[in-house]
């Protein structure tokens, strides 16, 4: 690994101020297809299904896309570290707007599903090489300052894709939400092949050999897990047949991955990701963080329009305020981790975070928007104090030929992390709502009611009792975070030099 590292500060010096700008600049463009991909789609769910029927099995157009990311990661990150991250990212990219070209000529709900999935293969590669890409191009230093540009085209996806997933339903056709992906996907990758420079792999050493059994083994068990988690209580009941059989089949396959990566010489998800302390820590608390994070994201909005009595748009400024002070914290947060370290500062923000959800149950009833927003507010801000220092921090202590592979398992548990925290804060609602309600009340039936305007005040307060409990999970959660750091996570992150990199 050392001989790469002269290579390495020469393709610092090719990669001059004016083409990292660019190379910035179609980073960013590739985020932003990743990070608009959901919130587009969301607000077109009505047309799509309208036009092409399926209302029963809409759901996996986030669930299929959601899989295909989720899996893909590890296998990306291994080969970015492999290939180098130039191919890994283009050919992602290509993925990808190929899955978005097919899903604008989609005939029926079962092709563009198919579709979903086939943009999922291509936005693994766009999340995981993007992030290394990022700590590939500057220094510790410096590398807040990218970060929090990332974060920024996260915030404002998130602020701005429903509104414009709906104008594009609405005024043009929502097959336009997919074809406005092909001419952005096509500056980024412009970009990228004219002006990112990587250092020459070597090619007189052996071939690379590429773990493809590992590959395989890894893309199923994640798949048949994530198909549980998603579909469990959704689909069919937790204790029923198919979900016994996916979990028993997952749990097969994950043994079948260890047999595999243990004898392959060059493993998809190497043993080291786990064994050294800090990768291992980070990796916890970034899934600690995936888990917290569904509380606010997919349970707020309910809880602003049924018990706040807001309108959707209105409900959804609530939810965004988070996005505003997120990427501000994170872009500060090198002045506060370069005085106590990244492990202290991740603590002070995930600390915070536990704190401010569990303040969320004791908000008066019904209460006013501000009260929720000012706590998002709060979130957003410590959640950046508490991410970004992990992700450079985990980065800055790998060298170039491990960075993609610790990238991607990082950002792996994150996702994992967030498909768990679906379906267990979804079964802790519906069990709070059974308990009030009585009979067999969750949360999707009970606000299809209230849309219809006949729900009663009792309703109202058990939906309220339900997102309190839910929110206080998500507090457990960040507690748990803060105690991986701290029991862990090594005091000091063992950062290597800038010519580790």
């Amino acid at each position: 690994m050392d001989d790469t590292r002269p290579a390495i500060r020469e393709a610092a010096r090719r990669t001059a101020p004016d083409r990292r700008g660019a190379v910035v600049a179609a980073l960013m463009l590739a985020m932003a297809l990743a990070a608009l991909d959901s919130t587009v789609v969301s607000t077109a769910v009505p047309q799509i299904v309208g036009d092409l029927g399926g209302f029963s099995v809409f759901s996996w157009l986030f669930s299929g896309y959601l899989l295909a990311v989720t899996v893909t990661l590890p296998v990306y990150g291994k080969l970015s570290d492999t290939f180098g991250r130039k191919p890994v990212l283009i050919t992602g990219a290509a993925v990808f707007l190929l899955g978005s070209l097919l899903c604008a000529v989609a005939w029926n709900m079962g092709a563009l599903i198919a579709f979903r999935v086939v943009q999922g293969l291509g936005g693994g590669a766009l999340q995981g090489t993007v992030q290394t890409l990022a700590a590939d191009l500057y220094p510790l230093k410096e590398r807040p300052r990218i970060q929090s540009r990332l974060s920024t085209v996260w915030a404002v996806s998130a602020v701005a894709g429903p509104g414009l997933g709906g104008v594009l339903a609405a005024y043009a056709d929502w097959r336009w939400i997919f074809l406005v992906n092909l001419p952005i996907g096509a500056v980024a990758l412009w970009l990228v092949v004219k002006y990112l420079h990587e250092p020459k792999r070597e090619t007189s050493g052996p071939r690379p050999r590429i773990d493809w059994a590992g590959a395989l083994t890894v893309f199923a068990c994640g798949g048949v897990l994530i198909t549980a988690l998603v579909q469990g209580g959704v689909a069919w009941p937790w204790l029923s047949a198919p979900s016994m059989a996916l979990f028993g089949t997952g749990l097969a396959l994950a043994a079948l991955v260890v047999v595999v990566e243990l004898r392959a010489a060059e493993p998809i998800i190497p043993g080291w990701v786990w064994r050294r302390r800090t990768i291992a820590a980070v990796n916890l608390a970034l899934g600690a963080l995936g888990l917290l994070m569904v509380a606010p994201a997919v349970f707020l909005p309910t809880y602003a329009q049924s018990v706040l009595g807001l309108a959707p748009v209105a409900a959804g400024f609530v939810l965004s305020v988070w996005t505003l002070s997120w990427p501000v914290s994170a872009a500060l947060s090198q002045h506060v981790y370069r005085r106590i370290g990244f492990r202290n500062t991740a603590m002070l923000g995930i600390g915070l975070a536990a704190l401010i959800l569990l303040g969320f149950p004791f908000l008066p009833y019904p209460g006013r928007a501000w009260q929720p927003a000012l706590l998002m507010l709060l979130l957003g801000a410590a959640l950046g104090l508490f991410q970004l220092p992990l992700i450079v921090g985990v980065q800055s202590t790998v060298v170039w030929a491990e960075r993609g592979t610790t990238t991607a398992s990082v950002l792996f548990c994150r996702q994992t992390g967030q498909t768990i925290g679906a379906s267990v804060f979804g079964a802790i609602a519906n069990g709070v709502l059974a308990t009030r309600l009585g009979g067999a009340s969750d949360l999707d039936s009970v606000t299809r009611a209230l849309d219809a305007g006949t729900a009663p005040e009792p309703t109202r307060r058990a939906i309220a009792d339900a997102v309190h409990a839910v929110y206080l999970g998500a507090s457990c959660a960040a507690a748990l975070a803060f105690l991986v750091l701290l029991v862990v996570a090594p005091r000091r992150f063992p950062v290597l030099g800038e010519d580790g990199q």
